[in-house]
Formats: C-alpha cells, structure tokens, sequence
C-alpha cells in the first residue's frame, strides 16, 4: 500500500463544474472501509464544513485516512487532505496535505491565486517555500472531487466519453482525466445501488502512469457519492466501500433494500 488510503479515494473518484445545483452542502460526511477481500487494512472519511477566506464563506473539505490492526503494524498510514474552496465557482483557496504513510511524511499548505494562476506551497517540514504557475482554474486534490461531482453534463455522458481537469498535486500540475465505462447497479451494505461506472486516467509523468488501473463507481443520482473503488495491483485488488454517510444533499437512490 505505497499510496495513501485518501490518496486512493481521491485521485480515483469521481467525473463531474458548478452550474448545476450542487451535489453536497455542508454537513455531509463519508466514511470508507479500505479492504483486501475480507481483511479491513484502514478506514478513510470525507467530511464538508463551512470555513471563511477572503471575508466569504467558502466549503472547507476535510479528508482523513488512517490503518488499523495488523495493516497499521505492517505500514501506518495517517493522512489529512484538506482543501478550501468557492462555493460558487469551487475554485480553491487553499489545501493542506500533512500525512505519514510508513515514515514517509509531508506536511504542506497550498495558497491559490486564482487571479495571477499561481500557488504558494510553504513546505513546514522543510522550511522552504515556492511559487509555481499554474493553468487557470487549477484544482488541488480534495477540490477536484467536489468539483467534478457537479459536472453539468455528467447525466448526458455516453460510454467512451471523457471528463479532464487540470489539478496540481505534489508540486505538478496534471491533466487528470475520468471515462466514462457505462452503468451498473451494486449490491452493497445499504442494498442493490445504481451507479455510473468511471475509469481514471491521467497525462503520464513522475507522479503518474499513462493509464492507471483504477475503477471508480459513482450513485447514478443526484448526489454523485462515491460506492466502490477499486485498485488492482500487481498481486490482487484493493478496495474502497462507502460504510456509513450522513448528511446527504438530495435523496439517495436504493433499487433494492438489504
């Protein structure tokens, strides 16, 4: 498990830009069991809150990931995404990423300058700060998948079709892409769910492969909430289930009820 568990969550997620009515408010809150079959490696959560920049209320987006039992002795993972976005525009204002993964660990603050398209990343760990220039637009981590979720057209999609975002991660800005595979309903915990199936890829470089094996599934209504996702490695497959959530903007969809 090299990547982080919210790292998974979020750089596999989902299709969908502000123009619609939004898919989420604040109050909504996401929780994953991360597994290898029936072995539970860790859990992750998604939360949105209300925060202040610049005078506004912006949505401040909270993503935490963490192992537990035999995983955390193995290779502890304890991560913290966060990012604060327009609520409008669901531009960002600014991220946080500060994770441990194994020892490795990061602990870094993003501001974005939507207006000049650069971002100041003050790295604490270091003690170093830099600019980098970015597309306009950018999005960092956690604001791409509230942005993308309310993607006007997502509904109108046909199979082989594409989404892409430019988002900057790790001191790089990548096109980051999501396909559209097709529908499919899901037996999970909650019952038979309806969901829009999505493939991610992204431009090939130092942080990423040309085409990642990654599948994501997405409800097919309103909310556009992550169910399942899958990462199949070299020996086996990782997933993702939603175990609990709260909070929900519009009704959830359930075909069939446990």
């Amino acid at each position: 498990m090299k990547k982080s568990i919210v790292f998974f969550l979020f750089i596999l997620t989902v299709s969908f830009s502000p123009q619609r009515e939004n898919a989420y408010d604040v109050g909504e809150w996401f929780k994953f069991r991360v597994h290898y079959g029936f072995v539970t490696a860790g859990y992750a959560t998604l939360e949105v809150k209300e925060g202040t920049k610049n005078n506004k209320k912006v949505f401040h987006a909270i993503g935490r990931g963490y192992t537990t039992g035999m995983s955390k002795l193995f290779f502890k993972v304890e991560d913290n995404y966060e990012s604060y976005f327009d609520k409008i525009t669901g531009n960002p204002y600014q991220y946080v990423r500060k994770i441990d993964e194994g020892g490795y660990k990061k602990d870094q603050e993003g501001f974005f300058n939507q207006t000049s398209d650069k971002i100041l990343v003050k790295d604490y760990k270091n003690k170093t700060e830099k600019t980098f220039e970015v597309p306009n637009n950018v999005q960092d981590i956690i604001s791409t998948f509230y942005y993308l979720r309310n993607y006007p057209t997502i509904d109108k999609l046909k199979v082989g079709e594409s989404v892409a975002i430019n988002m900057f991660f790790d001191g790089e800005t990548t096109k980051f892409k999501l396909k559209f595979m097709g529908r499919e309903d899901i037996k999970t915990k909650f019952g038979t769910i309806p969901t829009m199936v999505f493939r991610p890829y992204v431009q090939a470089g130092r942080v990423f492969k040309e085409q990642e094996s990654l599948t994501v599934w997405i409800s097919d209504d309103d909310n556009k909430m992550p169910i399942r996702i899958k990462a199949s490695l070299a020996v086996g497959s990782i997933k993702a289930d939603l175990e609990a959530f709260k909070g929900l903007r519009h009704p959830f969809t359930v075909k069939v009820k446990p």
